[in-house]
This record gives C-alpha cells, sequence and structure tokens, in this order.
C-alpha cells in the first residue's frame, strides 16, 4: 500500500478506537438524572462571578431571581472590578423582578497568584457563608439562563444520588452560522476528552465539570480546600472537579435541558478567543502536548478527506476506502451532538474542516503565551503558573 493509504488506514483504526473504545463520548444521554425529590430543601447560596457583564445580565439574571426552590436560596452576585455598571445592572433587575433576595458585592482586585473567577468565587463563597451557612453552592456565570425549576433540579439530583459536585454543560447559543459551525463541535471535542460516562463513574479517575453550572456541596468544597487549592487555574472547572475528586468527592456531568448560555458569538474572531485563550493551558504549556496534540488532530480529522480526495484522483482505491470509511465514522459521531443542538445534519460532514480551525486555535494560543500574553480574558493576562494546584 502507499503511504497515504497507510495513514489512513491508520485513522480508520483510530476511528474505531474512538467510537467503542473512549466512554461512547459522541452519545448525547448523559442527563441530569431525576428520581423523585430529597426528604428536605437545604439551604443554598448561587454565586455569580461577573466582570463586565452588563450586556448579559438581562437575559441571564432574572431567571436565577426567578428560581422555584422550595427551600432557602439567596444570590451573591461577584461585581469583579467591572467599568460598565454591572453591580447598578444587577441592582436594578432584582428591584424590577423581585424573587430570591440578591446582594451585590465586590472583591477588589486579585491578589497575586489568582485567576479573576476564582478570586471573585472565593469572595462570594465567603460572603455567603459569613451570613447563613448553606449547604450547597451553585457557581454559576453571568451569562447562563437557568429554567425556573432549575436550581431545584440540582439539588434533588445531589441530595438523592449523594453527589458532592453536579455540573450541566449549558446549552450554548446557535445562531450566527459561525455559531453553528464551531460551537456544536465545542461540545464535541470537550465530551472526546473527558467522556461523560468516565466522569459519572462511582471511583472514576477521568474529572471533568462545566463551570456555567456547577452545584457544589460546601463540606466538599472544605474538604477540597476550593477555591484556594486552585487559585492559579485558567481551565477551573476541571481543576475544580479534580480537586473535589481527589477528596474522595463524587462528581456527575451531563449536558443540560433549561440552562442555556445567553453570550453570543456572532464572529469567528469571538469564537476564535473563546478557544484560544485556554487551548495552550489545557496542555500545560507544554511543547511536546502540543506537537502531539496538532499530530492526533491531523491524523484523526484531516486525513480521511484528504485520503479519500488522493484515492479518487490519484487511482489509489486503499487509500479512498480507508478515507471514505474514517470520515464516514467521523460524521455519524457528530450527528447526536448536531440533534442536540438542533442543527442541519448536513453539517456533519464538515467537522474536518472545523477541526482545522480548531488545530489553528490552539497553536495562536501557543503563539499568544509565547509572546507573553499568557492567557488573555478581560484585560487581564494570566502567565503559566508557578505551581499545578490542579494537578
Amino acid at each position: 500500500m502507499s503511504a497515504i493509504a497507510w495513514t489512513a488506514a491508520g485513522s480508520l483504526a483510530a476511528w474505531g478506537w474512538l467510537l467503542l473504545g473512549q466512554g461512547f463520548f459522541w452519545r448525547t444521554d448523559q442527563r441530569l438524572p431525576r428520581r423523585g425529590a430529597p426528604a428536605d430543601w437545604p439551604d443554598v447560596a448561587v454565586v455569580v462571578p461577573a466582570r463586565d457583564e452588563a450586556r448579559v445580565l438581562p437575559a441571564g439574571l432574572p431567571s436565577l431571581l426567578a428560581q422555584d426552590y422550595p427551600g432557602r436560596a439567596e444570590i451573591v452576585l461577584v461585581d469583579d472590578g467591572s467599568t460598565d455598571g454591572t453591580g447598578e445592572v444587577a441592582r436594578a433587575l432584582s428591584r424590577q423582578h423581585g424573587g430570591l433576595p440578591l446582594r451585590v458585592v465586590s472583591p477588589g482586585e486579585p491578589e497575586p497568584g489568582w485567576t479573576g473567577k476564582l478570586w471573585a468565587l472565593r469572595h462570594g463563597i465567603a460572603v455567603a457563608r459569613a451570613a447563613r451557612e448553606p449547604e450547597y453552592l451553585l457557581l454559576t456565570d453571568a451569562d447562563i439562563a437557568h429554567g425556573p425549576d432549575s436550581l431545584r433540579e440540582l439539588v434533588a439530583a445531589a441530595r438523592i444520588q449523594g453527589l458532592d459536585l453536579v455540573s450541566q454543560m449549558a446549552r450554548l447559543r446557535v445562531a450566527s452560522g459561525w455559531e453553528r459551525l464551531v460551537v456544536p463541535a465545542f461540545v464535541y471535542f470537550f465530551s472526546q476528552l473527558y467522556p461523560f460516562r468516565w466522569v459519572n463513574r462511582p471511583g472514576a479517575r477521568t474529572a471533568a465539570a462545566a463551570g456555567g453550572c456547577v452545584l457544589l456541596r460546601t463540606e466538599a468544597a472544605e474538604r477540597a480546600g476550593v477555591p484556594e487549592s486552585i487559585r492559579q487555574a485558567v481551565i477551573d472547572d476541571v481543576s475544580l472537579a479534580r480537586a473535589v475528586q481527589r477528596t474522595g468527592g463524587r462528581i456527575w456531568l451531563g449536558l443540560a435541558e433549561g440552562v442555556d448560555s445567553v453570550r453570543p458569538y456572532p464572529r469567528l474572531a469571538d469564537l476564535w478567543r473563546m478557544v484560544s485563550r485556554c487551548a495552550y493551558a489545557q496542555l500545560l504549556h507544554s511543547p511536546l502536548l502540543l506537537a502531539g496534540t496538532v499530530v492526533g488532530l491531523a491524523l484523526v480529522y484531516l486525513v480521511p478527506p484528504v485520503a479519500l480526495c488522493a484515492g479518487v484522483l490519484g487511482n489509489d482505491a486503499a487509500a479512498g476506502w480507508a478515507g471514505a470509511l474514517a470520515w464516514a465514522v467521523m460524521t455519524g459521531t457528530y450527528l447526536p451532538m448536531l440533534r442536540y443542538y438542533r442543527q442541519p445534519l448536513l453539517l456533519a460532514p464538515l467537522l474536518p474542516f472545523t477541526a482545522l480551525l480548531y488545530l489553528l486555535m490552539t497553536v495562536d494560543s501557543a503563539v499568544q503565551h509565547y509572546r507573553g500574553r499568557g492567557a488573555a480574558w478581560k484585560g487581564r493576562t494570566y502567565s503559566r503558573p508557578e505551581t499545578a494546584p490542579d494537578r
């Protein structure tokens, strides 16, 4: 066989493994377990870190204020050095909509060694616990809209299943053409890296969470020493899940129903910044891991269409068939995610192009790191941590 045929065969073998051996990552059936109501409804504090979020708060905060929760709950919104009137908008929304009590607090600038979001969470959790010790903390972002029973369902799942951390991957906004092309693939790639089934198995070694919606038992947070123990983490959700799991906590992660991100990413540049700001941090700032990722993405996602074209144009039947079969398996594994996002299934064969975009975003993330820009977000730049508190 030719070199391209052997390479295509390697890609096909990789897809065989991904299809059957990677925790059935491509399935979308990991949803919040619902098995009745708990015997009692514990106190909950909802902590919302917010930095320059005045534009999205009107689409997200009212849904928290309107939570139909049988127990005691309050919202602590941490205005993290905003310059756009975030705190004032939050107070106005509270006066307008009523509902759960809201407090707006400010933590000041982060101390050295802290990322901004975790610094804000630290302050919000401390404020919530000082007023009344809640049994659970709902950590949710300012751009997340919750269904009216979201908090009730999260607490019920945690109580009945004996879970210390329950996280839902919010359904991201998909409206523009670029969002349709890139966003479902973002969740698809995440679940490939952290198969939800593996995360949810008792005694699992794989740990992950989705930072937009995390219900955390206060006792588990204290036992894991969070957020202090992960204060330098740029990818704070995965680091949080690892810390809780490492100290004996049970965690669960699944796709959401009724928890939606309202933040728009209408342009490719917006999506590019979202991915590239932390992609190299995900690779532990390692050139070797970066090289392996680039080679792996190319082999798994780019080789199949290239081999098919080479087989057709070069009369190489082995390369053509191996490339076609690998591309077919790839396309089939992407269909469930497109259905979940209610997108046209005709987008599935375009996954190699989307993977190429992610490859370029990852390389760009490394380039920005070595230019001294690190993980930049909302006016703050985070360099490589001196230690790895989340490992």
